[in-house]
């Protein structure tokens, strides 16, 4: 006998799905290079936007500068990236990927977000109007619209990942 699955246990279902791939993502990342995935995109932005300070870093990957402080101090022990004043202003220091941290970003995978990107972008734009909705409207039913998120897939608040051990 087939038990009949209720939509809003599809629904629930679904969302489950979503949290263990992008855990299970976040822990394969973490054994593979050794990098949370916020760790991971404010490396990635900081050798796109090059010599960059951190209000510009936190703008690109969507956090808060305190947020990107603490995960640039991680980046910075590991020997990843270094951070000097500027020349001109000292008031202003500046962010550069060191030679381990492009090696690092050579071996790293794509971020699991950048699959879903290259996937949705795929999409026809009636679909991706309606997705962005159903979305929007499962986060405000899980009281979760007013939350502060950067567009990566994370399923440990940022905050916790910046200060786990690395």
């Amino acid at each position: 006998m087939t038990v009949a699955v209720e939509r809003h246990e599809e629904v629930l279902i679904a969302l489950r799905r979503i949290m263990r791939a992008t855990d299970m993502h976040s822990k394969w990342l973490m054994k593979r290079v050794g990098l949370t995935v916020p760790q991971l995109m404010i490396l990635r932005a900081i050798e796109s936007l090059g010599a960059v300070g951190i209000g510009s870093v936190a703008v690109e990957v969507s956090l808060s500068q305190a947020t990107v402080t603490t995960i640039l101090n991680r980046l910075e022990r590991r020997g990843l990236v270094r951070r000097e004043r500027s020349p001109t202003d000292k008031r202003i220091v500046n962010a550069f990927v060191t030679d381990a941290g492009r090696v690092l970003l050579q071996q790293a995978p794509t971020p699991i977000q950048d699959e879903f990107v290259d996937q949705f972008r795929q999409l026809p734009d009636y679909e991706q109007t309606l997705m962005v909705s159903a979305i929007q409207r499962v986060a405000h039913m899980m009281d979760a619209h007013d939350i502060d998120a950067a567009p990566m897939l994370d399923i440990a608040p940022v905050n916790a990942k910046a200060d786990a051990p690395t």
